[in-house]
């Protein structure tokens, strides 16, 4: 079922954080309490090699970890988010490989998803070599405000293109929530659509792809109708169907800019709130990137087309 159609409530989301506990600088419970006063539901506390429990009124709690693989080249090491494990191996060493770390998180019950691709220099390839992943960190706001490398779409349009499943989570990986000197909390999240509060309802979700990731924006339906694609959201700048590096669609709001194989059906604020565009001619999925108006970023997970792939692909 379309993620936007399902019935249930959305959920805000952090799925990477660190205290004290690891390589972090707010204790463990200034943690919780600045991500309850940013208005998230669930928290995964992500300490490496560690898991940190705590307890929360306002928040669903769910155990996690940042667990580390080897990497044959720099910067030799490759770092995979344990969503939902209670547990950790031992010995508490890297892992031989992504799949071999992503092959354990889900044997424990857990989902397993690549975190900042981009800052790793990951590659598809490597994706591609551990099929229990679910996906990957679309973006990451501490490497980005750090350096610059927090989204990682490249390597996710090149997973899809190369046939691959994945979906694309969006997280802060805060080392510095609620420091006075600047925070990195609060810089991206993943929205998650589930029937009840639940652990096990949220891990699901995780695995079959119902949320979307950002870091304002919020999208209110994405799917097909007819021989089209519509979607509508938050008033955006712009709205990009991304299928494959050659086959998309995009409309704008700025009247001195081309549309191209789309059209704006609905506005407000200033922005774009439903736009419906052509479907894609060679490739059997799509998703859609907004930029709201004051330029935040929100990203839906792909979704299927009935196309043919590209012999030249």
């Amino acid at each position: 079922m379309n993620t936007f159609e399902q019935p249930g409530e959305w959920l805000r989301c952090q799925f990477h954080c660190h205290t004290t506990e690891s390589d972090g600088w707010p204790a463990t419970a200034v943690l919780v309490e600045h991500y309850e006063e940013l208005g998230c539901d669930v928290l995964v506390i992500t300490d490496h090699w560690g898991i940190t429990l705590a307890e929360s009124d306002r928040m669903l709690m769910i155990p996690g970890s940042e667990l580390s693989t080897h990497l044959d080249r720099a910067p030799f090491e490759a770092e995979v988010l344990a969503i939902g494990i209670d547990v950790l191996p031992e010995p508490r060493e890297a892992f031989p490989t992504i799949a071999a770390c992503a092959d354990w998180i889900v044997a424990q019950g857990g989902v397993a998803f690549l975190a900042h691709p981009h800052w790793s220099t990951l590659t598809a390839d490597d994706y591609l070599g551990a099929p229990a992943l679910s996906g990957l960190e679309i973006w990451n706001g501490s490497s980005n405000q750090a350096q610059g490398t927090g989204l990682s779409d490249i390597q996710w349009d090149s997973v899809l293109q190369a046939g691959g499943c994945a979906s694309g989570l969006g997280t802060d990986d805060a080392h510095h929530a609620a420091d006075p000197s600047g925070s990195d909390a609060g810089l991206g999240w993943t929205m998650v659509r589930v029937q009840e509060r639940t652990r096990t309802a949220v891990i699901e979700a995780l695995r079959t792809g119902a949320f979307y990731a950002t870091n304002g924006p919020a999208f209110h339906a994405v799917k097909v109708e007819g021989d089209h694609i519509v979607v509508r959201c938050s008033p955006a700048a712009s709205i990009t169907l991304r299928s494959g590096a050659w086959d998309g669609c995009r409309v704008n709001a700025s009247d001195t800019l081309r549309n191209y194989r789309g059209e704006i059906v609905a506005r407000d604020a200033g922005g774009i709130v439903e736009a419906r565009f052509e479907m894609p001619e060679f490739w059997t999925w799509g998703r859609v990137e907004m930029v709201g108006i004051d330029g935040g970023l929100a990203w839906s997970n792909p979704i299927d087309l009935p196309g043919e792939r590209a012999p030249f692909a």
